[in-house]
């Protein structure tokens, strides 16, 4: 399974940019997508996480500013980010939790390679 994510770059604050994820391979399900940012000597953080059952996650930081969706025909998720603050320059990744037999019950976490997001005047 490999995620492809883009959709980053350079904006002013309060400007806004998408960012989008595509999941490609031989799998049966995707149970989760999710979003994380990360910056130099921090740890991962989670921003958003959408299950294909269940309630949507969001952080604190981002709860009325960021949504993330779904196309579950496409396995694509997309975080649409509003009002961004320089806080939010981080390298941000995508995430899924993989069923990757029908067998499997378990799922298998898969990361794509980031995309950098950069708010700054």
């Amino acid at each position: 399974v490999q995620l492809q994510a883009s959709g980053g770059g350079s904006v002013q604050p309060g400007e806004s940019l998408r960012l989008s994820c595509a999941a490609s391979g031989r799998f049966f399900r995707i149970n989760v997508m999710s979003w994380y940012r990360q910056v130099p000597g921090k740890e991962r953080k989670l921003d958003a996480r959408m299950p294909t059952a269940g309630d949507t996650f969001y952080a604190d930081s981002v709860k009325g500013r960021f949504t993330i969706s779904r196309e579950t025909a496409d396995n694509t998720v997309h975080l649409q980010m509003l009002s961004l603050k320089p806080e939010d320059t981080a390298v941000y990744y995508c995430n899924a939790e993989v069923r990757t037999e029908t067998w499997r019950i378990l799922p298998v976490e898969y990361w794509g390679q980031g995309t950098l997001v950069t708010v700054s005047s």
